[in-house]
């Protein structure tokens, strides 16, 4: 790291991806604290992944109290996630803000909460095998199914619109053949860590494509026409009609689940968060991904009349 970078402190603005994309708890509690801790991490020359590390250990441990049938265990439990959360948005602010942006990263980043959420529903589940036994398994296995959809598409949705928002440069978003093609380039021998987590990834955003095919065919469509220059006013169009499904995604994310995840462990009935996210979130998945399917086949319908 430069010294000039070392004194220069960066501004919170700088850790930010968009407001466009923000959550209200995050900009007002996660992001502030989060860029604190992304100072700090700086000054000591933690990277980025180093700190996502940390949060999926805090993640796992936050998912292990989770099994104790003691309120105090459960208690200590949200503090961890909430801790694990923290680290979760100091990495990327870390990441944006030092420019330690890398694919590895992105990756990472995006199992970490796969890890937690592993371990929180299998000590749910171990915690209430004596008294509904294999059904809650069941109940689990296809809640966690579900769980990953609405995951994923909150993951795109939000990555297309930053794309138009901002390009590129300012968005994550991936297509599976890239990912494909980076992973038949890697040997096993050399880069098993890596090409082990591009295989997951890979089959990842796959999965985001086949639920978005409306925008598959007007995004094709639209950089056939336009190569990498998409004209200012279709890009305010598409943002004008993709920024009141953010909202949407926020939901699908992370805290408005565990807000239901914590009152479930107060009110000792933790499977009352299985079918929440069963019932209420797909619902709320289902809505997001027809309105944004909606809002692409309009958008195509026009690009494809332009001459």
């Amino acid at each position: 790291m430069s010294t000039d970078n070392s004194k220069k402190k960066p501004s919170i603005e700088s850790s930010l991806k968009s407001t466009d994309t923000e959550e209200f708890i995050d900009l007002v509690f996660y992001r502030p604290v989060g860029y604190q801790w992304a100072l700090l991490f700086n000054r000591m020359r933690i990277s980025p992944n180093q700190v996502t590390l940390f949060s999926i250990f805090l993640g796992v441990a936050a998912g292990i109290m989770f099994y104790f049938d003691n309120l105090w265990y459960n208690v200590l439990g949200m503090g961890l996630l909430i801790w694990a959360n923290m680290y979760d948005s100091a990495d990327g602010q870390l990441a944006r803000m030092t420019g330690q942006k890398s694919e590895i990263g992105r990756i990472l980043d995006g199992v970490s909460g796969d890890f937690w959420f592993i371990s929180i529903y299998a000590a749910i589940c171990l915690r209430l095998t004596p008294e509904h036994s294999w059904h809650i398994w069941a109940l689990a296995a296809i809640t966690g199914y579900f769980h990953s959809k609405q995951a994923a598409m909150a993951d795109y949705y939000r990555n297309i619109h930053l794309f138009f928002l901002k390009g590129k440069s300012g968005s994550e978003l991936d297509n599976s053949q890239q990912q494909r093609e980076l992973f038949r380039s890697l040997s096993w021998s050399n880069h098993f860590v890596k090409k082990t987590f591009l295989w997951f990834y890979g089959n990842y955003t796959a999965g985001q494509e086949k639920s978005s095919p409306c925008f598959q065919q007007f995004f094709a469509v639209l950089r056939q026409k336009y190569g990498e220059t998409i004209p200012e006013n279709i890009r305010q169009e598409f943002r004008n009609g993709s920024l009141p499904l953010m909202k949407y995604t926020n939901i699908l994310s992370f805290n408005t689940r565990v807000i239901v995840l914590f009152i479930s462990l107060f009110m000792g009935m933790p499977w009352v968060y299985f079918v929440f996210e069963l019932t209420v979130l797909n619902i709320l998945l289902v809505y997001m991904v027809v309105r944004h399917e909606s809002l692409c086949s309009r958008l195509l319908k026009k690009i494809e009349t332009v001459d």
